[in-house]
């Protein structure tokens, strides 16, 4: 089936970050018959509830964005919440939309379910080549478990059930909290609050040595469209901007926009995450899709978003 303005689209977790952007778009682009439901009226993690919901509105299509996430500290933390939560989101949701004769799907997932130490880019091919970093291996382990059952579902029924891989994101709705955020978001967050009470310096976790590609979450929503439209040979892709920054640099931008400068400084007790991470993008290049947004674009509209909430 061909992705049209009047196809039934189901959107699972839209009120985060990536599915609020995912739901922007496709409004923007005209798609008159988007599903979503909120946490009150659809809970994800029962099996009946998720099984008779998709089976009654009948999608064409469905975009897997819901998911328990967190930054780092939140990650070692509530491990159990994060292995539990996202295996019974994902799983629910792919096999009712098996049973409701969905034929095409795109599941989110991260790419932290790449191993700790891989190869840098990283392809789609290293996927479980070595142990992965531990203080998020419950979140990735779950993730991959979903990259894994689309594969399978895609090859025993036939269906077009796709993984696509991001880097790390950033945009409007993000969670600007410094302890349970990802790193940018907390980034502008404790610089903008330096900058207002005049401090002279800022502590940022482990070294700022690590290093990241950053895409803005619009570049995701983008893609979730290219790829519903397209039949794929492969059922794991990366998504990225192909650019990367240490921890360090990202900071010294923030800065640099808020027209502030300061001292950094490090908590070498916290940890650093994965050392290095940048995706491998070719395989989506070869498809036909890259990244719109410059660091620039994007750093602009999501600090305009921070200032409502600030």
């Amino acid at each position: 089936m061909r992705l049209k303005k009047d196809s039934r689209i189901f959107i699972a977790g839209h009120k985060g970050m990536v599915g609020s952007a995912i739901l922007r778009y496709l409004k923007k682009k005209k798609y008159k018959k988007i599903f979503t439901q909120n946490k009150n009226q659809l809970n994800l993690i029962n099996q009946k509830e998720t099984e008779k919901y998709i089976l009654r509105i009948k999608p064409d299509f469905i975009i897997i964005a819901a998911a328990r996430v967190g930054g780092i500290l939140a990650n070692q933390n509530y491990k159990a919440n994060f292995i539990y939560e996202n295996l019974m989101i994902q799983s629910n949701i792919i096999n009712s939309a098996y049973k409701a004769g969905v034929k095409n799907l795109v599941f989110l997932g991260s790419s932290c379910i790449y191993p700790k130490f891989s190869k840098q880019p990283i392809k789609e091919k290293y996927l479980l080549t070595s142990s992965l970093e531990t203080t998020n291996d419950a979140y990735a382990i779950a993730k991959i478990a979903g990259v894994k059952m689309c594969e399978a579902y895609s090859r025993q029924y036939k269906l077009n059930y796709i993984s696509l891989m991001p880097t790390n994101m950033y945009g409007p709705n993000d969670n600007y909290d410094e302890l349970s955020s990802h790193f940018f978001p907390a980034l502008i967050k404790k610089i903008y609050d330096a900058k207002k009470k005049n401090k002279k310096s800022i502590k940022i976790w482990g070294d700022g040595k690590s290093k990241r590609d950053l895409m803005y979450v619009d570049d995701l929503a983008n893609a979730c469209e290219f790829f519903l439209k397209k039949k794929t040979r492969h059922t794991l892709i990366n998504i990225g901007t192909g650019i990367e920054k240490s921890i360090d640099d990202y900071a010294k931008f923030v800065m640099k926009k808020l027209n502030v400068r300061m001292k950094i400084t490090y908590d070498k007790k916290k940890p650093n995450g994965t050392p290095r991470k940048i995706v491998d993008t070719s395989l989506a290049m070869k498809y036909g899709w890259k990244s719109k947004f410059n660091l620039d674009n994007g750093f602009n509209l999501t600090f305009k978003d921070f200032l409502k909430k600030n």
